[in-house]
């Protein structure tokens, strides 16, 4: 077992790879928004967790829904382009799209969120 004082040289600190959540309606739509963005290299990565309660303001009024949370990795060079292909997919007028910073990570996996996410030709 390796001790914390092992573990902190194996970390990397970053300040260009970010985890970006989205809320959906339903799960296909977080299958067809998290298909779209692995596929067209916006993100190296997405999952979807399951169904989750929201509580949030919509047109003057509380608001209770069912959702789905869509977790994905990119860089913030691809973040713009990653929100532009989920608002194309998403049924909601505001879908929510936020993104986080990865303040440190595994140098290995910061490298495999870089190298999936570099636009292929054609796409």
């Amino acid at each position: 077992m390796r001790t914390i004082r092992q573990c902190v040289g194996m970390i990397e600190k970053t300040s260009d790879c970010i985890e970006v959540r989205v809320t959906a309606s339903s799960r296909d739509e977080a299958d067809r928004i998290c298909s779209a963005v692995v596929e067209r290299r916006l993100a190296a990565g997405a999952q979807v967790v399951a169904p989750i309660e929201s509580t949030y303001w919509w047109a003057g009024q509380i608001q209770h829904s069912d959702e789905w949370l869509l977790l994905m990795t990119t860089t913030t060079e691809r973040f713009e382009d990653l929100a532009r292909c989920v608002r194309e997919l998403h049924s909601y007028e505001v879908p929510q799209i936020i993104a986080s910073a990865l303040v440190a990570g595994t140098p290995d996996y910061l490298e495999w969120i870089r190298r999936e996410t570099v636009p292929r030709s054609g796409g």
